[in-house]
Parts: structure tokens; C-alpha cells; sequence
């Protein structure tokens, strides 16, 4: 689309739209602060359209798909000299910038917290507890998350495996058993590598767990159950530590109510590991 705006690229081909593609451009066009926050599913439901009417429209106006859509109308309202996700401006001073951040980090956990479910953690926790195995997929900045799961796991005496590699996780997830677990981490909930791997997983009968910022989003549809998280991140921000501490505070409250469930065998490992490595700090 090069350096015309997405607005102004809808603007120019209104007449030219269908019916259908008209509502989604009355909708683009009134809801952009809106949108870039939104998987596509969500779009469709709005606009009282099928996803694919959305990806054929995003063609329609130059772009290769949704993904690239949201980025485009990100840069846009970043342009507008504001950083959409933490309402951080071009005029604010650092004292100011690190309120805001912080209060954006803190925000993601406290609404994580009330959105979470209480029965879906204790289940998650349960499955875990009698599993063979866990295998924790996730690829970018949720590949971290993936390895910090796998390091609390195996502290409380559970094995647990990380895959940020796509391919090692496709390896992976079709050995599984209907005794193993595979969680799948994903912000946006389209991360196409770790969907994948996750429905592989499923398909090998292992129990599947979902964690996510959207509730409709192609993860869900290959999840036994499913982990919200909430956290604003936009296509620029993509990555940021708003979403990565969303997860990582889902993470610790399961890792927490497996430990408690667990008891002694936990406390055991936890004094295990503990004991295994003393001798590496001075």
C-alpha cells in the first residue's frame, strides 16, 4: 500500500465496494482504535460477515491479509503521535512514561485476574497433576513464557518439555499419549506454528490447554480448555512485556495451585531442586 493510508485507500474505492464490503468499511472506518485490538473472528461478528468476506476485503484494498490490515492501521494511529497500546506520547517526559508503562503492566495483570476462570485453573491443574508428560509450545516472545513454564514445572517435580522451534514441536506433539499434556501460547491466538502444533497434539490424544488473549481465535478451536489472558497489544507492540506478564502471572497461579494440590511430593522436589543447585552460588 506503500504510504497511503488505510482510511484513505477505503475512502477512495467506497463506490467501488459490494454491499457487504461497505459495512465493513463503515465499521473500519468508525472503529479504527478498536480493530487493531480485535482477531478476526471478532471483526466478523461485528460486522455480521463470514472471516473470509474479511480477508477477501483486506485484498481488496492492497493489503496480503488481516495481520498486515492491523498493522497498517496501527502505524496510522501512531502516527497520530500516540502509542495506542500505552497511551504513551511523543510530549511526555520519562517520569511520565514510566507510570504509564507500569500501569499498563499492572493493569494486564489485575484484569487477567478477573477474567480468569477458577474452575478452568483448578482443571488445568488436575489434568497436569495426573499427566506423563507436559509439552509447552510457543514461539517469539511467547516462547520465553514457554521456558519459564517448563523451569516452574520441573522445579514441583513435573515433566515438562519447552518447543519454540516449529518443527521440533510438530516432532514433539505427534509422539504425545491420551496421557500427556500440550499447552499452546499464543497472545493473538492465530500463531499459525503453534496452532498447528497443538491440533497435532490433539489429534494424538493428548489433553490440549490454550493460552490466550481471545477467546474466539483459531487456538481455541484445537484447546480442551482455554486460559485468558488480557492485554492490549497492537501489531507495533507486538511482543511487549504487557502480554508477556499477562501470561507469565496465568502461568505462576497454575504453577501455584499444582504446587498446593501436590503437597509433599512438591515440597520434595522443591527442596530437590533447590539442594542441586546450592553448590552454583557463591
Amino acid at each position: 500500500m506503500g504510504g497511503v493510508q488505510c482510511s484513505l485507500k477505503i475512502r477512495t474505492l467506497y463506490n467501488s465496494f459490494s454491499k457487504t464490503a461497505k459495512k465493513i468499511a463503515d465499521y473500519v472506518l468508525e472503529n479504527r482504535d478498536e480493530i487493531i485490538y480485535m482477531s478476526v473472528t471478532e471483526l466478523a461478528e461485528k460486522c455480521e460477515v463470514g472471516e473470509t468476506t474479511i480477508i477477501r476485503f483486506c485484498r481488496k484494498i492492497g493489503l496480503k491479509g488481516y495481520q498486515e490490515f492491523k498493522l497498517v492501521l496501527a502505524r496510522e494511529m501512531a502516527n497520530k503521535q500516540e502509542i495506542v497500546s500505552d497511551k504513551v506520547t511523543n510530549e511526555d517526559d520519562i517520569e511520565t512514561i514510566i507510570n504509564k508503562v507500569t500501569e499498563s503492566n499492572i493493569q494486564a495483570i489485575r484484569d487477567t485476574a478477573r477474567l480468569i476462570s477458577r474452575d478452568t485453573i483448578e482443571k488445568a491443574a488436575e489434568v497436569i497433576i495426573g499427566s506423563d508428560k507436559v509439552d509447552v509450545y510457543g514461539v517469539g516472545s511467547s516462547g520465553f513464557t514457554a521456558g519459564d513454564t517448563k523451569y516452574k514445572f520441573m522445579r514441583i517435580g513435573i515433566k515438562c518439555e519447552s518447543f519454540s522451534d516449529p518443527h521440533m514441536q510438530c516432532m514433539s506433539a505427534v509422539n504425545l499419549t491420551d496421557k500427556s499434556v500440550a499447552i499452546g501460547i499464543s497472545s493473538s491466538g492465530s500463531t499459525k506454528d503453534t496452532v498447528d502444533s497443538l491440533s497435532k497434539a490433539k489429534e494424538a490424544g493428548a489433553f490440549t490447554i490454550a493460552i490466550t488473549n481471545y477467546a474466539k481465535s483459531p487456538i481455541t478451536n484445537v484447546a480442551d480448555l482455554v486460559l485468558l489472558t488480557v492485554a492490549r497489544e497492537t501489531p507495533i507492540r507486538s511482543g511487549a512485556l504487557t502480554s508477556k506478564i499477562a501470561q507469565l502471572d496465568v502461568i505462576d497461579i497454575l504453577y501455584t495451585v499444582i504446587a498446593i494440590k501436590s503437597e509433599k511430593k512438591a515440597y520434595e522436589y522443591l527442596n530437590k531442586t533447590a539442594e542441586a543447585v546450592l553448590q552454583k552460588l557463591y
